[in-house]
């Protein structure tokens, strides 16, 4: 998917970028059709495209790009690369002037030297995922690049900058569609370096926080206090939240029901925080309790998709 937020990104630290894109690919490839990745001056920006000397040689002709092109590379014979496909890149220079004129949740282009007249196929296509409002998958087509745009990004709030926050967040702040909040009582909590896109939120409080998060956000609670994560348990419960997840034992939670039971809340609501988070099987090493999460997120992002995909 196109992603607006990560030129605006590039484009904020530099005039001009250059985002290579995979327009097509035949046979055993890094990556796939529309994995993209923004290249300055001093080169890469964002994203990866993969394939090792396939990046490599594809960043360096961004860097010294200064118009549009379309490159085919096999990926043996040109490149020595053992996957033995072929690849077609995208390569499209992207300024503020380019940026703002981005609109809609489509975005359908000529490639170099093709018509910039739109073939019926195209208008087809276009037509049909709008009329359904599921966007189609990345593609060429007579001659045609065809994109769909980034959704806007799930917020996700993190409540504690320790050692399972800071795994966790360095974790899923690369990940695409997400927007990380991060939240504790003092700056020094956090690390000096915050991941790109990341929100730093320090807060005395957290939990006078909450009335004004969005009840479509997702929330991992894992603070150093107990008491503060029964506090923000009790707090999300009353704001409303897409999902929530708490760090902890079964005895941890076994006492946490009991006390937001006395809170006022109903036994269906408070089922709807899950306690442990991640996968246990992993670990409790913080890396483990972090790619258990990420696994957990990514397996949602899936099974969404693909009831958008049964539905549409």
């Amino acid at each position: 998917m196109l992603d607006r937020a990560a030129l605006a990104r590039a484009l904020a630290q530099v005039p001009r970028v250059v985002r290579v894109v995979v327009a097509d690919t035949r046979g055993s490839v890094p990556r796939e059709v529309g994995a993209a990745m923004i290249v300055g001056p001093a080169g890469l920006l964002d994203g990866t495209i993969g394939g090792g000397t396939l990046e490599h040689e594809a960043i360096r002709r961004a860097q010294g790009l200064r118009a549009d092109q379309l490159d085919r590379r096999a990926l043996g014979p040109d490149l020595g690369q053992c996957c033995g496909g072929a690849v077609t890149l995208l390569y499209e220079i992207w300024d503020a002037t380019r940026l703002e004129a981005l609109q809609g949740d489509l975005h359908a282009r000529p490639l170099p030297d093709s018509t910039p007249e739109m073939p019926f196929a195209v208008k087809r296509l276009l037509a049909e995922a709008r009329a359904q409002g599921t966007p189609p998958e990345a593609q060429m087509r007579e001659g045609w690049m065809i994109e769909p745009l980034a959704r806007a990004a799930r917020p996700l709030w993190v409540w504690g900058a320790g050692h399972v926050g800071r795994a966790i967040v360095a974790t899923l702040a690369p990940l695409p569609g997400i927007e990380v909040t991060w939240v504790d009582t003092a700056r020094d909590r956090f690390p000096e370096q915050i991941p790109e896109g990341v929100t730093m939120l320090p807060a005395a409080d957290p939990a006078l926080l909450v009335p004004h998060v969005p009840v479509t956000g997702e929330h991992l609670i894992l603070t150093y206090s107990h008491a503060l994560d029964l506090a923000l348990c009790d707090a999300l419960l009353r704001r409303g939240f897409a999902a929530c997840g708490l760090i902890g034992s079964a005895s941890k939670w076994a006492r946490f029901r009991k006390r937001l039971a006395a809170l006022g809340h109903e036994p269906a609501r408070i089922a709807g925080i899950s306690c442990p988070i991640g996968q246990p099987s992993f670990g409790k090493h913080p890396q483990e309790i972090a790619v258990g999460v990420a696994a957990e997120i990514l397996g949602q992002t899936a099974r969404q998709d693909a009831k958008r995909g049964r539905t549409a």
